[in-house]
């Protein structure tokens, strides 16, 4: 998506960011942005790891019932 844009594309948009939002705005727009990313990131890596771990255990029954069948 992104790797289309090119530097003169990106040296557009942050201008075009800087006359919108002003230099004042800017910082706290990146910040907000990086906190959002933060938060997105750690919730997926807790779904991912939920969901290994429901994995696991239906590995393990599996494993545990194979066992006793013989």
């Amino acid at each position: 998506m992104l790797s289309n844009i090119g530097v003169p594309g990106l040296i557009l948009i942050l201008v075009l960011a800087l006359i919108i939002f002003g230099p004042k705005k800017l910082p706290e727009i990146g910040r907000a942005f990086g906190q959002t990313l933060r938060e997105f990131k750690k919730s997926t890596k807790e779904l991912t790891s939920d969901v290994m771990e429901e994995f696991e255990e239906e590995k393990k029954e599996i494993k545990d019932m194979t066992k006793l069948t013989k």
